[in-house]
């Protein structure tokens, strides 16, 4: 080789090796792998609950944890109304960068959509799921003036009071409500449902009293029935709960009952898929830390979480599910 053609391999050498650093660079670069600068300023958390309820028990646990790992902090935005509606609403019409999560839940996301005759999001459509969060069972508690210590025995006061005991919700829409509506059907009574506006409110009521009974989320409830001050007497689930022992389900009473809630975090529609599963990987591994699963076993939940994947199709069978009950029910909002 003469010294020319040596100079015009070792360009072409070059020029080879320079465009394939720019292509590697330009692969790793932020603008084509969005997650690798992902977060790289504060993250708005959307709980379309109001404060202190299950919803927003978890998302501070999670958000505190997400803030611990990645340095940014994540900011809690509580949009309480219809059942989570409003919260997730606003969720849907947020820019799909990864900077705006929602806690949603089995209301929000399955059951209003049999509800509401007319809905401003779509649960699957204006929504790119994350991981369900966990499973939570509704526990059917009463005020202890109420003389009933068994779901059987409780059964056959509604039925010699029919139209007398009202059992609170929190919210038109939620699992609270159904459980109510569906005890309705299986039990042959006929209780008062009174909607309130997140569960901490119907928790007050039932307490001092004002009401007789409700079908809670088990976080919200088991903390008062551990003081004393309500009565737990069935769980809503065909096991029992690890935070209530000895309180046997309500199927055992009434066989074939059976209502799961659930909550779960989502983004906005149109966030690039990378973030999403950054957001699930991290998720995931923030619910398997032992203290995690401690305090959210010893509030009555579980830990459940799946890919984005399972999660999409799990809501599409609950929304099928929920459409079924609610139309036996006859329960409609609007």
């Amino acid at each position: 080789m003469n010294s020319n053609q040596h100079i015009v391999a070792c360009s072409a050498a070059a020029f080879v090796l320079a465009m394939t650093a720019g292509t590697a660079a330009h692969a790793q670069s932020p603008a084509t792998n969005p997650a690798q600068a992902y977060p790289s300023k504060p993250i708005r958390y959307i709980v379309a609950f109001p404060a202190g309820g299950t919803t927003d028990l978890l998302g501070r646990m999670i958000g505190q944890k997400l803030t611990e790992a990645w340095g940014q902090p994540v900011i809690m935005d509580n949009r309480a109304g219809a059942a989570g509606s409003v919260g997730s609403e606003a969720a849907a019409k947020s820019p799909p960068d990864g900077y705006t999560l929602l806690g949603g839940t089995i209301s929000s996301h399955s059951i209003n959509t049999s509800l509401y005759s007319k809905m401003a999001y779509h649960p699957l459509k204006d929504f790119a799921p994350v991981t369900r969060i966990a499973t939570v069972p509704n526990v059917l508690v009463v005020h202890p003036s109420l003389p009933v210590k068994t779901v059987r025995e409780f059964a056959a006061l509604a039925k010699a009071r029919p139209g007398q005991l009202r059992f609170a919700s929190s919210g038109s829409g939620t699992s609270q409500h159904l459980s109510g509506e569906l005890f309705n059907i299986m039990a042959g009574v006929k209780m008062v449902h009174i909607p309130y506006k997140g569960g901490n409110f119907a928790m007050t009521d039932l307490i001092g009293g004002q009401i007789e009974l409700a079908f809670e989320n088990a976080p919200n409830c088991v903390p008062h029935v551990k003081t004393g001050r309500l009565k737990a007497i069935g769980v809503t689930t065909l096991t029992r709960a690890q935070a209530l022992p000895d309180t046997p389900p309500i199927n055992d009473s009434v066989p074939g009952f059976e209502v799961g809630s659930w909550q779960g975090l989502f983004a906005p529609a149109g966030v690039p898929p990378a973030i999403i599963n950054k957001l699930n990987t991290e998720v995931r591994r923030i619910l398997a830390l032992e203290d995690v699963r401690s305090r959210i076993s010893g509030l009555g939940a579980e830990v459940s979480t799946n890919t984005p994947e399972q999660f999409v199709e799990f809501i599409r069978a609950e929304i099928a599910k929920w459409e079924k009950v609610v139309k036996v029910a006859g329960a409609r909002v609007d």
